[in-house]
């Protein structure tokens, strides 16, 4: 597996962002609303990566967005949030997403962000595992898009 920077909008990132939003409509009824721009996921104030496996394929994708406080949303100064993590079902159990989970978050540390934040939902058990596993905490008040409803789940890590 090779895991390569991609731009947001790049067709393999389009292509998995369509595969999360459907999975996203099977367990909670209807996508992740949150409004993102690929420039937010340029360098050095985010980080968009894809892994693909030995025939080339995208299997996996996450990246990270810098966010601060003073908007809407709820987060902090240095803040950096996860998003679109996501590792195809044939390709799930081989470590990708914990891989690509380190790699964005040593990019964060390295543009100075303070904080790794992201934001989920209870129909989501594998990737709570994942980010309690990982040293992530749960956040209150909760941030983001979805923060007023039952169903979220907010989680933070140091990172520095």
């Amino acid at each position: 597996m090779e895991i390569m920077p991609v731009a947001y909008d790049h067709p393999d990132a389009v292509k998995l962002d369509d595969q999360v939003q459907s999975e996203y409509a099977e367990r909670y009824g209807d996508g992740d609303l949150t409004p993102m721009d690929p420039a937010q996921f340029a360098p050095p104030r985010g980080l968009y990566l894809i892994a693909y496996d030995a025939c080339g394929a995208p299997v996996a994708t996450g990246g990270w967005r810098s966010v601060d406080s003073g908007g809407e949303g709820g987060y902090a100064d240095g803040d950096a949030e996860l998003k679109r993590m996501y590792v195809v079902p044939r390709a799930r159990g081989l470590g990708l997403a914990r891989r690509i989970l380190a790699a964005l978050e040593d990019s964060a540390r390295e543009a100075g962000r303070i904080r790794m934040v992201l934001e989920t939902g209870n129909r989501q058990p594998e990737a709570i595992a994942l980010y309690l596993s990982s040293g992530y905490e749960p956040v209150v008040p909760k941030f983001g898009l979805y923060r007023c409803y039952d169903s979220s789940r907010c989680f933070g890590k140091r990172l520095r």
